[in-house]
């Protein structure tokens, strides 16, 4: 009877927006963080972390929008907790971004290596990644192939940024001659691979929705 009703009561498309809304804040936080990078110099720093700092905001504000409609809302398009886990998840990228241009503002390295640059091109990448999916989750049924598709997508950009980080510590140890900068550098970076790695677990979370309702 309950899975009767449930399929006869329309569902809130309400969360759809918001979901896409947040990966856009995402993708936005990605680019500045490229052109932060590709600009590193201490005097301008502050700038991009305080426009980082405004889409970190943003994102919180929509993860929080989504907790409200959550409690507010009869019938749900997906499971609640499936829901509540992907939008935590896309603050959570965000959120990292955020304490990444932290960490570079505050520690000031002497300058930023070539592959952050490249480890933030692949966070961009996830980003829009991910947007590709969560434009497609309000009509699941008919595009859960290309879904699937992003996914793995998010997978295997993941596993670029593992080499990438695993290069530049290569080089680091090899090269750096300063213990201060290398522990500097080493915690930006490690921090900026982390948002790669979470972006990939959102895919995680798409994937099992797929299973669920495919």
């Amino acid at each position: 009877m309950n899975s009767l009703f449930s399929a006869l009561t329309p569902k809130e498309p309400k969360f759809f927006p918001i979901l896409k809304e947040m990966s856009a804040v995402l993708i936005k936080a990605s680019e500045i963080m490229i052109e932060f990078l590709q600009n590193y110099d201490h005097e301008t720093a502050n700038d991009y972390y305080v426009r980082i700092k405004e889409q970190e905001k943003r994102g919180d504000t929509l993860s929080n929008k989504v907790f409200d409609e959550l409690n507010s809302t009869f019938i749900t398009p997906f499971d609640r907790e499936d829901i509540n886990n992907l939008a935590n998840r896309l603050d959570d990228v965000t959120d990292i971004i955020n304490s990444c241009a932290k960490k570079i503002l505050l520690y000031n390295p002497k300058q930023m290596p070539a592959s952050a640059i490249e480890l933030a091109m692949v966070l961009n990448k996830c980003a829009k990644t991910i947007s590709s999916a969560v434009d497609e989750l309000n009509i699941l049924k008919k595009t859960s192939k290309d879904i699937k598709v992003f996914c793995l997508e998010l997978h295997d950009l993941e596993h670029v940024a593992d080499d990438i980080y695993e290069k530049f510590l290569i080089e680091l140890f090899e090269n750096e001659k300063d213990a201060i900068e290398v522990i500097k550098l080493k915690e930006i970076m490690s921090e900026l691979e982390k948002t790669t790695d979470v972006a990939e677990h959102v895919g995680k979370i798409i994937q099992t929705i797929i299973v669920k309702y495919a």
